[in-house]
């Protein structure tokens, strides 16, 4: 990434997570209870790193399974296991397990648990949601920790949250994205 896209893109981050914590902070539904809100003074986050956002082909599997993902609320959730992505994170090759629900056929849902896991961040996990690709010719996608965030169930019992499969428990810190929340 050349030094000014690097700029747009840190500012873009930015200016993401202004507006995130304003939705959090004001809007009636924030996952915050509304009798924390006036305390709220914004979500805690990792220095963006450029490093942590990788272009990568998802290796697709020829038979996606079907798998059901336990929730924070003792339910179940049905997913698609459609591929593998394998990135390099501090010279450490990670492989992440790629889900869609059978629902959306256009996005990805990339949950994981790192060793920052229960220390730094949010002791179940935190989410990826990836969009597809503009270019269908290709099957590159943007698998980005600056944009890893915690599900709304860290913040309020209320929510029901899918937990992250075994397959992405990972051994590496991944210091970016969204710390525990405040």
């Amino acid at each position: 990434m050349s030094d000014l896209a690097t700029n747009d893109y840190v500012d873009r981050l930015r200016q993401e997570r202004a507006e995130k914590n304003d939705f959090f902070g004001d809007h009636p539904r924030s996952p915050v209870p509304a009798a924390e809100r006036d305390g709220f003074d914004g979500l805690r986050y990792f220095e963006i790193d450029p490093g942590l956002r990788f272009e990568t082909p998802l290796d697709r599997f020829d038979d996606p399974d079907q798998i059901t993902v336990e929730t924070t609320r003792d339910g179940q959730q049905r997913y698609h296991d459609v591929g593998v992505f394998t990135v390099s994170v501090d010279d450490e090759s990670v492989t992440l397990h790629a889900f869609q629900s059978p629902d959306d056929e256009t996005r990805l849902w990339v949950p994981f648990r790192d060793a920052t896991s229960g220390t730094e961040t949010y002791p179940a996990g935190r989410y990826l949601d990836l969009e597809a690709p503009e270019d269908r010719a290709g099957d590159d996608w943007v698998l980005d920790f600056n944009r890893a965030y915690n599900p709304f169930c860290a913040y309020a019992d209320a929510y029901e949250c899918p937990l992250v499969p075994r397959d992405n428990w990972l051994d590496v810190a991944i210091r970016a994205g969204e710390k525990a929340p405040p």
